[in-house]
């Protein structure tokens, strides 16, 4: 029979063993969350580092001022238009929280640190996107920032707005998440006419487009809407997010020597 000491070591051994365990465990599992969260980084380097980004979203807004003049010269009377805009990754740039969860091994796409960079978050300006919203409040056209934003968060969006120097940030003018961004556009649309649409995600234009849709029917949806695109809807590049990222890649069938 075991003397007391003899029991002490064994209890001490199988504590340190399950300690050496469950330590080992809790590192392969961060490991394997590391890993997993590397998938994101080549994506969002190119939307927060890449001069080309850039030069797309420069492009974007470009064309948006000139398609904007047209309309204008081919309707010099027209009252009570409006460009409807989404925020995030079109307006303004929140790559920085993307990155800083990325760094630490973070999976933000649960979207669980959102939250508080709505509230405390210091985005930057899309390039191109201040010179063109000054661009249409100049010309009197009624700017409309639809986004999935939260309702609860509003006064700190709009304070975050505000601190950009974005012109005609008001509770009326920024519509956050109560209903789709299709309701939101329709009841916008019983005051104004829409005469563009600016966003980095489809669903930011027309309810043809749907998170659910498979790959086939969105880029159906694409040419059923082709005539819309760089005229009255504006599409900005976003390579960190969207419904694309849960598709699989395309390889070349070719063997690997």
């Amino acid at each position: 029979m075991p003397n007391v000491i003899q029991v002490k070591k064994i209890i001490v051994s199988l504590l340190l063993s399950t300690l050496f365990t469950t330590t080992i465990n809790a590192k392969s599992s961060i490991s394997h969350q590391c890993e997993k969260i590397q998938q994101y980084t080549m994506g969002l380097k190119y939307q927060q580092q890449s001069a080309e980004i850039h030069a797309l979203q420069l492009q974007s807004y470009t064309l948006a001022t000139l398609r904007i003049e047209q309309y204008l010269q081919q309707h010099p009377n027209t009252k009570d238009i409006a460009v409807v805009t989404d925020l995030d990754e079109t307006v303004i740039d929140n790559s920085a929280l993307l990155a800083r969860d990325t760094e630490k091994c973070h999976d933000w796409t649960s979207w669980d640190t959102w939250n508080e960079w709505e509230q405390k978050g210091n985005p930057s300006l899309i390039p191109g996107s201040l010179a063109f919203f000054n661009f249409l409040n100049e010309r009197g056209i009624k700017i409309f920032y639809v986004s999935d934003r939260s309702q609860e968060n509003k006064s700190s969006t709009l304070s975050t707005l505000k601190s950009l120097q974005l012109p005609q940030v008001s509770a009326e003018n920024v519509l956050l998440y109560d209903s789709s961004k299709q309701q939101r556009r329709e009841k916008i649309r019983k005051d104004y006419h829409i005469i563009m649409l600016l966003g980095d995600s489809l669903p930011d234009f027309s309810s043809d487009f749907m998170t659910k849709q498979s790959k086939a029917e969105r880029e159906q949806a694409v040419l059923n809407n082709r005539e819309h695109f760089g005229k009255d809807w504006i599409v900005l590049p976003n390579s960190s997010y969207g419904t694309w990222s849960k598709d699989h890649l395309k390889a070349w069938d070719k063997p690997l020597n």
